[in-house]
């Protein structure tokens, strides 16, 4: 099994309610997303798949979330736009980007801070 991990960022705002405290109000953070590709084979290339490929895709949905207020994005139209949220609709859109007979979004791991983050996995 190949395993590809792909880092970037996004900043964005957000107000979390019924979990108390400071989420409630308007805040933000720098988020840091953390992708994880698996697959069994190479292609004739040798590699799993073209880094260029997943982050040009994730290029496009950090677009969608950088510099907004996530409340207000139709994405989190019917759920809160948590860490375990972002990370599950990024595995989501990005899956239906690059998923292959070959290669599959595995997790998406989104840092909300330095020490505080929350995994989907696929």
């Amino acid at each position: 099994m190949y395993e590809l991990k792909v880092k970037t960022d996004f900043a964005a705002a957000h107000r979390l309610t019924l979990v108390g405290h400071k989420c409630e109000n308007l805040h933000g953070h720098n988020w840091k997303v953390e992708v994880c590709i698996k697959g069994d084979g190479l292609d004739e290339g040798g590699v799993l798949m073209d880094f260029g490929v997943i982050k040009k895709s994730l290029r496009g949905i950090m677009e969608e979330l950088d510099h907004k207020f996530l409340n207000e994005l139709e994405m989190f139209s019917e759920c809160p736009p948590s860490s375990e949220n972002i990370a599950r609709i990024i595995a989501d859109k990005l899956g239906a980007a690059v998923n292959s007979d070959k290669a599959r979004v595995y997790s998406v791991t989104a840092w909300e801070s330095d020490n505080a983050s929350a995994t989907y996995i696929v």
